[in-house]
């Protein structure tokens, strides 16, 4: 199938989706829905001639006819999700099934007044003016493929508010489970997060697949930290072999508003994640975190923007990615610096580990710089394991299996010592202890 007939597909889908269910949505969201499609009419799917897209092809995508999920649970245990999820039994969580919210499953605790933490499809349902001043006012439908498609077919996802001055101390999880067994499902989860005046959350999104059959999930964030918030948010990743995923996150930050995002990528068959940070504020400060390990034929594609508007404001980015097998890694990285945002301060660093003479990526970091009274810097590097610090550790007794598995931990550790929250921490040490562990010596001696 061609990527134009894959784009009619959708276009129909839309009509029929139009015809139906759709129609009840009040006016606003109906409003939101045809501008949305319309862009995507406009647009179709991004190709490799796109400066964008250039090392990432979306065959995987356009070549299979995916159906709407039905959110079927049958296969998926409450134990299932905690180990996929690196998730504790105990914590406020919210779980989506093929992109529909799953109470039994979901568990949230009693909040402080004024905390939500609910299903966005329910607030959709009352229409009661929570969400319209924010869904879909800051991630861009234009010139955004997938955003306009998510925009179009959104129904559910997570909704949270930490009212002003509010202090969340436990993290809140929302996880996202894809399951195909046989069937081609794709599923178009919606979060929204505001944060107001003076709050602080910690906010977990999970993306999990199970199933043998193949999936295209294509969830959209809009994050918004209001004036003196401090917010930590984190996207873990773990697809499953023939999962599709293309993931945005809108973050929106105000006056002295302090977000730290970690990204970390661990499956999938073609991964693509698209960041888009906004310091609209004097002073406000975003800390980017990014990891992922790749084996296989795995494809990940890391896409972020830092965009500062207002003066004084610092972001700092580090992305880090481990290779091996044939994967590939892609990772386009921009800070752009407007007239007015004088006295920014900003670093962009990519480094990438390759442990296999197939293993491939294609990094490009980029500044754009309007203002003249800044300072910023940005970097990458590919290389393999240090030959130095492997003869010095096989020098002492250890293994050469060992010495590389150690050195690739020692690379990735990096950024699993800033996961503020503990037993996620302790998780994914393990799961990179293991996985390294397993893996058989390097292919570049």
């Amino acid at each position: 199938m061609q990527a134009s007939e894959s784009k009619e597909l959708y276009l129909s889908a839309f009509r029929r989706y139009r015809n139906n269910g759709a129609s009840k949505n009040p006016a606003w969201l109906r409003q939101l829905r045809e501008s949305a499609i319309a862009s995507f009419q406009e647009l179709g799917f991004p190709t490799t001639h796109d400066e964008d897209w250039k090392y990432t092809s979306l065959d995987r995508i356009t070549s299979v006819a995916f159906q709407r999920g039905n959110g079927a649970a049958k296969a998926v245990t409450a134990d299932d999700i905690f180990a996929l999820g690196f998730a504790d039994s105990a914590c406020n969580r919210l779980v989506f099934i093929n992109g529909t919210y799953f109470p039994q499953l979901s568990s949230v605790r009693e909040s402080p007044v004024g905390v939500r933490i609910e299903s966005l499809a329910g607030i959709l349902q009352r229409n009661d003016g929570l969400v319209e001043p924010y869904l879909g006012r800051y991630a861009r439908t234009h010139g955004q493929t997938f955003v306009a498609l998510n925009t179009a077919f959104m129904e559910d996802g997570a909704f949270v508010l930490v009212p002003k001055n509010c202090k969340l101390e436990e993290p809140i999880h929302l996880i996202h489970v894809s399951i195909s067994n046989g069937e081609s499902v794709a599923s178009h989860p919606r979060n929204l997060f505001i944060v107001e005046e003076g709050g602080e959350a910690r906010i977990v999104e999970t993306y999990i697949g199970m199933g043998k059959g193949s999936y295209f999930a294509n969830p959209v964030t809009e994050l918004l930290g209001g004036p003196n918030t401090t917010i930590d948010h984190y996207r873990l990743q773990r697809e499953g072999a023939k999962g599709s995923h293309i993931g945005t996150l809108e973050a929106q930050l105000s006056r002295n508003c302090n977000l730290t995002a970690h990204a970390i990528t661990l499956g999938g068959a073609l991964v693509r994640n698209d960041v888009h940070m906004v310091l609209n504020g004097e002073g406000s400060e975003c800390l980017l975190n990014g990891l992922y390990v790749l084996d296989g034929k795995q494809h990940v594609d890391n896409s972020t923007e830092i965009e500062h508007t207002k003066p004084q404001a610092t972001s700092l980015e580090l992305y880090k990615g481990i290779l091996s097998g044939s994967a590939r890694g892609v990772f386009n990285g921009k800070i752009l610096v407007h007239k007015d945002a004088q006295k920014t301060n900003a670093r962009q660093t990519n480094k990438n580990l390759l442990l296999s003479a197939d293993a491939m990526v294609n990094t490009k970091p980029q500044l754009e710089i309007y203002a003249d009274d800044v300072k910023c810097s940005h970097g990458s590097t590919i290389g393999q394991l240090d030959r130095d610090a492997l003869f010095y550790l096989r020098s002492r007794g250890i293994s050469i299996d060992d010495a590389q598995s150690l050195l690739s931990y020692a690379f990735a550790s990096e950024v699993v010592s800033r996961v503020k929250i503990d037993s996620m921490r302790a998780r994914l040490d393990d799961y990179l202890l293991n996985k390294f562990g397993k893996n058989q010596k390097s292919e570049i001696q």
